[in-house]
């Protein structure tokens, strides 16, 4: 079997289109629907994406950013709340970000909300990518590539300590003496690094996880490095069986090389399936989303504000030039680029768009086959699957997990009921 996650983007949903909330007032309404949906599916987990800024990248001006509703987000933290709240099984994992977020406050604020969810709670680790959100924290740029990262080696090491300064049995509770929680159990970190420094403890008891369930998306060297060190579950690129393999392989031995059990993280390859009734209906769908020149625009937008290049300056017809960089998300520059050998921009985002280069396509049943072979020729863990268009709709939820997922649990390939109350229990299941 494999493992289901879902890349969510808070957004404005489909504010313009049949399938949305119509335009009505933002409450999170729509996204707690979807969660009971994911949920009755059996998915691990619902993860938050976020960014920090309204994004100038695209064309050198805000026009664009806004007019798509490519970065005018909530905070996924409180969504995460509602999430949990409203379901029992589902892990919520938001996005925060090293760059910004204090490391007590964060550490605290995840083992709350692991209380809260009971166990199911999730943190996506980020390092930010652009220089508009470090503008908005007071900073000119950000800082370097690899030096964000050595940071959140070192910020994941401190909030570590913080969550581990209570001894897992510090709650006593014991009403002969009186005594809440034993203070010999709860011990100062005491930390200073090259970057952080904190007293300790954590003024939070132990959450049912003890520490929250932990997950990376980083593709550079760097990135696979930091998952390697401390991630339960990866976001990982879908660049085809081969590199797909190749970089499970990668982490699998990074893992090995810093004392890990390669089986206690899982890598969710991002995809879009999209299916029909018909495997004709379903071509004629991914022709009439990708070719219309507003998604296409949105795309390049959107691949601006990740990698903070301006692909305005790039011909839609020509091939990317090779050697551009970035010191933004390089791991998804280099995972566009890669699905651009001898190809035009503009086929480049019609192609895959975003989430990858295995395209699924079809009926659910012939969807539910081709994920299933995809799967065992990589070796696992499992797909993380996000819409393939501009915003995200209740119809597509809906082909997802009442057409797609029980194709694939007819098939044995995912689960059909949960065994486990916890997150990271859902992920170490198989």
């Amino acid at each position: 079997m494999f493992h289901l996650g879902w890349f969510l983007n808070f957004v404005a949903d489909e504010w313009n289109g049949n399938w949305g909330d119509g335009g009505r007032d933002f409450t999170g309404d729509f996204y707690v629907e979807m969660a009971k949906d994911l949920e009755r599916a059996k998915f691990d987990y619902v993860l938050i994406e976020d960014k920090l800024m309204v994004s100038t990248a695209y064309g050198g001006t805000m026009e664009h950013d806004l007019k798509h509703g490519v970065n005018p987000k909530h905070d996924p933290v409180p969504l995460a709340v509602l999430m949990a709240a409203a379901t029992t099984r589902l892990g919520v994992v938001p996005t925060m970000s090293t760059s910004f977020y204090p490391p007590f406050l964060l550490a605290r604020l995840c083992s709350t909300i692991d209380h809260i969810a009971r166990g199911r709670f999730g943190w996506n680790v980020v390092t930010s990518g652009e220089d508009r959100a470090a503008q908005n924290f007071g900073l000119d740029k950000l800082y370097e590539h690899d030096e964000r990262y050595a940071m959140a080696s070192e910020y994941l090491e401190l909030v570590s300590k913080l969550w581990e300064s209570w001894e897992p049995d510090a709650i006593e509770r014991d009403y002969m003496t009186g005594t809440y929680a034993n203070y010999k159990k709860v011990h100062t970190i005491d930390f200073e690094g090259k970057y952080y420094k904190s007293r300790g403890p954590l003024n939070t008891a132990p959450s049912p996880q003890y520490r929250p369930t932990i997950a990376q998306a980083g593709a550079s060297p760097p990135g696979r490095e930091l998952a390697a060190q401390h991630a339960d579950t990866i976001v990982a690129p879908a660049n085809g069986v081969e590199a797909m393999k190749a970089y499970r392989d990668d982490i699998h031995a990074r893992m090995k090389a810093n004392g890990r059990d390669p089986s206690h993280c899982k890598l969710l390859y991002l995809v879009t399936p999209i299916v029909a009734d018909t495997h004709e209906e379903a071509l004629a769908k991914r022709e009439r989303w990708f070719n219309d020149p507003l998604y296409i625009e949105y795309m390049l937008a959107e691949i601006s504000s990740i990698t903070e290049i301006d692909f305005a300056q790039f011909d839609l017809d020509e091939p990317v030039p090779s050697d551009v960089s970035t010191n933004g998300e390089r791991g998804a520059l280099e995972s566009f680029l890669a699905r651009g050998k001898g190809k035009t921009l503009r086929e480049i985002v019609t192609g895959s768009g975003l989430s990858g280069n295995v395209p699924f396509i079809g009926t659910p049943a012939e969807v539910a086959d081709e994920m299933g072979a995809v799967m065992d020729e990589v070796g696992g863990d499992g797909y993380l699957i996000t819409s393939p268009v501009m915003r995200l709709n209740r119809r597509y939820v809906t082909e997802i997990t009442d057409g797609l997922i029980p194709e694939l649990q007819k098939r044995g390939l995912v689960r059909s009921e949960y065994t486990t109350t916890m997150l990271r229990d859902h992920l170490r299941e198989f």
